[in-house]
Parts: structure tokens; C-alpha cells; sequence
């Protein structure tokens, strides 16, 4: 298994590509660059975090959290805005290994929460977070998971 770590900025580069891949496979044509990462992950005041799966020649996946808030009842979570993992590195428990990672990072920032959505054709992914412990809570698919 690969080590997951937060990224670095000689990591950003590579997370630019796989964002790029991940957009086109959901037909999307990604606009993100390598400064807007930069700022958004390493800048003075982050946007998101981002944890990287490292192989031996270069980065296998990657997921990005966003802090959420349910202000009225005082609740922080935290979104799985991202989950990629190349095409080659596919099936070796390391989209597991992320989102374990990802739970851990929701934790030790105090959230009591982790969300994620899937596209509704998806069935895959879908079935991939229910494995994960995670509840639908709205018909798109969204899905949530309570951290203790």
C-alpha cells in the first residue's frame, strides 16, 4: 500500500493531471492550473486539503476535503470533494486507503461528519462509499458518514 500523505507543492503538478483526468472522465473540461492549486492547498489561507497517494513513480490518486459547517447545531464536517485513483492503480485498496485517510484528517479537525456525492449513474462509486460506511441522504446520490 501506498503512503498517503498531505500533498507538496512538487506533488501539485502531477495532482493537476489526475484533476484534469478525472474531470474528462465525467466529461467535464477541467479549467484548473497549477497556481490555483497552489493557493487553493498551499496558499495563506488553504481552501481545501488535499492527501496524495504515493507510488514509486509518482502520485497513484489523490482525494480534496472542504470544511463544512451545520452552523445551527454547531456541527463541523467536512466534504470529500474528490476521490481519484489512476486507471493503473485501480483495485489495490488505495481509494480505501485514502478515504480511511480522509476520515482520520475529519477527526483531528474536530468534524462530526464526512460527506461526498457520486453522479447519479455512478453505481459503482455508489456501492464504493456504502462499503465505506456511508449513508445516502439525498436522492443525487449525496452521502454521509458520522465520525464518533
Amino acid at each position: 500500500m501506498p503512503p498517503i500523505r498531505p500533498v507538496q507543492k512538487s506533488d501539485l503538478p502531477m495532482v493537476v493531471d489526475l484533476a484534469h483526468a478525472l474531470a474528462a472522465y465525467h466529461g467535464d473540461t477541467a479549467t484548473l492550473t497549477l497556481a490555483a492549486l497552489e493557493r487553493d492547498c498551499l496558499g495563506p489561507a488553504p481552501w481545501l486539503t488535499l492527501l496524495v497517494a504515493e507510488g514509486v513513480t509518482g502520485l497513484h490518486g489523490y482525494a480534496a476535503l472542504c470544511p463544512q459547517m451545520q452552523l445551527q447545531f454547531g456541527a463541523r464536517g467536512m466534504d470529500l470533494h474528490h476521490l481519484f485513483v489512476c486507471d493503473t492503480a485501480r483495485g489495490r485498496g488505495i481509494g480505501k486507503a485514502l478515504v480511511e485517510a480522509a476520515l482520520e484528517h475529519a477527526k483531528a479537525q474536530g468534524c462530526s461528519y464526512v460527506t461526498v456525492g457520486t453522479d447519479t449513474k455512478n453505481r459503482r462509486a455508489q456501492g464504493f462509499y456504502r462499503a465505506a460506511g456511508f449513508d445516502q441522504i439525498t436522492p443525487d446520490p449525496r452521502f454521509r458518514r458520522r465520525l464518533a
